[in-house]
């Protein structure tokens, strides 16, 4: 019943910007952590940035200084704001979000970083 929906992907090249949005519906409760994973072609899905409810932010090293993650509790959406992209950036990312221990995902949108 609860579904997340990203979008904002694209082809992009090198040092340009994307901002991937992801919305939910279909729920009546906020919830907890939300965050941004990515999963390229052959590697293993990893976590790019997480936000807490409180508004507190955690990124992996590779994208630290150039990704931002943000998002309106008041809606339920979580959003990555991606800067200075590079080729190594290209992957589908996915949305996710936790309900207590439950995890929600959303069908990926692809980013395609040129070189």
């Amino acid at each position: 019943q609860v579904q997340l929906v990203e979008s904002g992907g694209g082809l992009v090249q090198a040092g340009g910007s994307l901002r991937l949005s992801c919305t939910a519906s279909g729920i009546i409760f906020s919830f907890n952590n939300m965050g941004w994973y990515r999963q390229a072609p052959g590697k293993q899905r990893e976590l790019v940035a997480s936000i807490t409810t409180g508004g507190r932010t955690d990124y992996v090293d590779s994208v630290k200084g150039r990704f931002t993650i943000s998002r309106d509790n008041a809606k339920n959406t979580v959003s990555l704001q991606m800067n200075s992209l590079k080729p190594e950036d290209t992957a589908v990312y996915y949305c996710n979000a936790e309900l207590g221990y439950v995890h929600y995902w959303g069908q990926g949108t692809q980013v395609t970083v040129s070189s």
